[in-house]
Formats: structure tokens, sequence, C-alpha cells
């Protein structure tokens, strides 16, 4: 057979959670800080190829085609996702690995993400890449931005729960096969789930928002967003941090929990005993 089942990915992932919390804080930063950028390309990308398309269903399928690109790369590259990271409650409840190991992991891993996606931000925000249409990708990003700091703190938290719940489903599908383009098009539906339905990502964001909050800081551009309407004060690092990364994450370390318990609960009498290194480590 050319894929695993639900059990077997299960008990791989166990495995690959085990030793994501015994990597060196050094590798687990280099990792984290390439996952990060690869997401971050993600949004880059789905900017650039929506940012001039008025109608709303066909922007966010065009985005839902191309951001899954972003996961692709942190698999198959083996980079470290705090979102997917979530999963390795898996591990904690397969004995595998500890509690402590696991929010090591994940302050390491977030920490490095927020790198990445900072260093994509920046560089798009003042090095050109915004001034597609003249200039007008660069407003598009800063009303995204503005328009994600607007959104309540109940509806971040719940719609960062969905989020991840497609996320780890997708990085969990993606382990389900035993060949490249069975791993690639298993982050591909849903991932794309949750690009449509304008789910929150707390990693995503880390582009999507600084990259308005840098562009606001370029005079061209913000006088641009200005004409447009966009309320420039608005737009803060306070306001991020507090009104939408934090919430969101919050919804999507629930969602993977979430996913990760519910899986195991419905498997775990049926996961195989662990032999050998059976997984790639997503």
């Amino acid at each position: 057979m050319n894929f695993f089942t639900a059990p077997e990915i299960l008990n791989n992932f166990a495995a690959a959670g085990e030793k994501k919390t015994k990597l060196s804080t050094g590798r687990l930063l280099a990792l984290a800080t390439l996952a990060g950028m690869f997401i971050a390309l993600g949004g880059a990308v789905t900017n650039t190829a929506s940012h001039s398309i008025a109608n709303v269903s066909a922007a966010r399928i065009i985005s839902g085609l191309l951001f899954p690109g972003g996961l692709s790369l942190v698999i198959l590259m083996g980079a470290e996702l705090f979102t997917g990271n979530c999963l390795i409650v898996i591990s904690v409840l397969e004995k595998r690995a500890t509690l402590p190991g696991m929010l090591r992991n994940w302050a390491l891993v977030y920490l490095g993400n927020f790198l990445g996606a900072l260093l994509v931000s920046w560089g798009c925000a003042f090095f050109g890449q915004l001034n597609y249409s003249g200039g007008e990708l660069a407003v598009f990003t800063m009303r995204l931005a503005a328009s994600k700091l607007e959104i309540p703190v109940m509806d971040g938290i719940v719609r960062g729960f969905f989020c991840n719940v497609l996320v780890c489903l997708a990085a969990l599908c993606s382990l389900s096969s035993k060949d490249t383009a069975g791993r690639i098009l298993g982050t591909v539906f849903p991932i794309a789930f949750f690009v449509i339905c304008g789910f929150e990502h707390c990693i995503a964001n880390m582009y999507y928002i600084p990259a308005g909050l840098f562009a606001a800081a370029v005079p061209g551009y913000a006088s641009a967003a200005s004409a447009a309407g966009i309320d420039i004060a608005s737009l803060s690092w306070g306001g991020f941090l507090a009104g939408n990364l934090l919430p969101v994450t919050f919804g999507n370390i629930l969602g993977g929990v979430f996913t990760g318990l519910m899986l195991w609960l419905g498997h775990r009498e049926t996961v195989p005993e662990p032999a050998g290194d059976r997984g790639a480590r997503p």
C-alpha cells in the first residue's frame, strides 16, 4: 500500500513529536525561522495574486489554491511550524514526550516562526515587492492588516480554533502518503478550506499584519492608503499583539489540542506499538 492508515499516522506523528521535543534550541530556532518564512511567503503570494481581483469569491479561491504551498514547503523541508506542533499532544498522550518538552518546543518554535515571518514582511514592505499595480498591492496589504485588527477577540479565538483543526488535519493527511506528490496533495484541501473560509492562522498573521504595519511606515504607501480611506492610525503593534495575535494563537492552540485529542481517543486502541522511526518529521 502507498499510504498509512489513520492509526499508523498517529503512531508516526507520536514518534515525530518525541523527536521534536528533543531537538536542540539552535536546531529548533533555525527550522522554525524557515517555517515562518515559508508561511509568510505563502501570504505574500496570496496577497500579490488576489489584490486586484474585485470578486471576493474568486480572490478567496485563488488564495486558497496558492497558500497550501507554504505548508507543503514546511512539511517537505522538515521545518518546525507552531500550529502543526500543537499535535505533539498526541506524543504526550502516548507517553512518548513530556508536557514540559512540548511547551519548550512550542515556545521556541513560536519565536522562530515570528522571526521568519517578520523577515519576509519587512523585506516585502521596504524593498519594493509591494509596488505592484502602482502601489495598489501596498494599499491592499494595509487594508487587510487593518481589517484583521478589527476582528473581535471572541471571533479571533473561534476562527483560530477552526483554522488549526484544518491545519493539523493537513499535516496528518500529508503523513498518510509514502510519496512526495501524495504528501503535497494531502495539504491542499484542508488549507484551502481555512483560507477560503477566512479562518485565522497566527503564523500567517505574523506576515499579513506586520506587512501592513511596515508598509504604513513608507511615506508613499501611507499617502496612498490615506487617499484610499484607510485609517493608518489604527495600525499599531500593540493592537496586533494584544488584539489579534494573542486571541488567534489561543484559538489555534485549542484547535490543535482538540484535533489531536479527538483522534487519539478515536484510534488509541488501534494505534500500533512503536516499531522504529516509521514517519518523516512534518
